[in-house]
């Protein structure tokens, strides 16, 4: 006796992966090029990029921590295999055989190309005008133990450090040297950690721009410039942009350097700054201040998606460029999910 099982007909029809899956094809077949460079044309052969691609994303979207368990339910669960394009006989990869190609197929340029091309798609439901900027920390995978002084003997293990002035120009990560010390506020703790940044619109809530950074005073604010900086789309916009912002950005310097980039800084006044909020009533006294106001809590459901479903909250990838390319990449498996529920919406 025989039985022959398809995916394609175990998949339920309105499943939310069907949509996903249809604009992942429809990105993966335009970027085709750039994966033919990506293949050797020697030596064994590698496991192809589009299906590292698509794995990665099962991993951000049902929030598997480990390769090792997502090679383990790509054994047997058929929706995994139908997603990444296994055929039901088809051996998987072991873990490290995965990680090992992931690392070194999927870099910074594939995240913010096929970001661009997701970002591309959503075009419709975006924005042109109305932006909101903010960062958040991220936690680096490195104890307290490795932070160490550049110069001269360690500190012992490390473990006992209480009373030692431990700066990050004197000391750094043995384990990760591009995590910084760093805290978010005066009585907050202060951890070895990175920048993330997202600019969205406010239509919607979609990811715009998306970017990690070393962590230190000013990195928001230059992020928050650099993304701004960026162009949308190839249409001018109908009205001037905008952008809010928390109060962290009440500073002349990046309100004055937003205005020149053509966005009115929308943020929020610090009252308690010395010398005063850059921010005065000509900007206050219109409606579209308060309304961007209003808006600017529609960027914490999008950190809040990544830093608990996409598993960003501490991060398991050391050094900059990993962490920047699986915030870009986190940042595109959002607006998929997102851009999937807007498009079954009524209109």
């Amino acid at each position: 006796m025989f039985s022959y099982v398809s995916p394609e007909q175990r998949v339920p029809p309105d499943h939310p992966l069907r949509a996903i899956r249809r604009l992942v094809d429809e990105a993966l077949h335009e970027m085709s090029r750039e994966f033919d460079r990506l293949y050797a044309a020697v030596g064994r052969p590698s496991v192809p990029p589009e299906r590292l691609l698509r794995a990665q994303l099962l991993q951000v979207f049902y929030s598997i921590r480990s390769e090792r368990l997502l090679m383990e339910q790509l054994d047997y669960n058929i929706l995994f295999r139908w997603f990444v394009g296994l055929e039901m006989d088809e051996p998987v990869w072991a873990p490290t055989v995965f990680t090992k190609n992931r690392d070194r197929l999927l870099t910074q340029e594939v995240a913010v190309s096929f970001f661009k091309r997701i970002a591309q798609r959503a075009e419709p439901y975006m924005s042109d005008e109305h932006f909101t900027v903010d960062g958040t920390l991220i936690e680096a995978w490195a104890s307290q133990k490795s932070f160490q002084p550049k110069d001269g003997p360690p500190d012992g293990d490390g473990r006992n450090f209480h009373g030692q002035a431990r700066k990050n120009d004197t000391h750094a990560s043995k384990t990760d040297p591009d995590a910084k010390l760093y805290r978010r506020s005066n009585h907050g703790e202060a951890r070895l950690a990175y920048l993330g940044h997202l600019l969205i619109e406010n239509r919607n809530g979609l990811i715009v721009e998306a970017m990690a950074t070393t962590a230190n005073g000013h990195a928001e604010r230059d992020a928050a410039k650099r993304m701004l900086g960026k162009p949308r789309t190839k249409r001018p916009p109908a009205l001037r942009r905008t952008v809010g912002a928390d109060k962290g950005y009440d500073t002349r310097d990046f309100v004055a350097d937003t205005r020149a980039l053509g966005v009115t800084p929308h943020v929020t006044q610090n009252l308690t700054r010395r010398g005063g909020s850059a921010i005065d009533g000509r900007t206050t006294r219109h409606e579209g201040y308060a309304t961007s106001q209003h808006a600017r809590p529609r960027i914490e459901p999008a950190f809040g998606w990544l830093k608990t479903i996409a598993w960003l909250r501490k991060i398991k990838l050391r050094g900059l460029p990993n962490v920047d390319w699986l915030v870009v990449f986190a940042s595109a498996a959002f607006n998929l999910r997102r851009l999937v529920t807007l498009t079954a919406a009524p209109a």
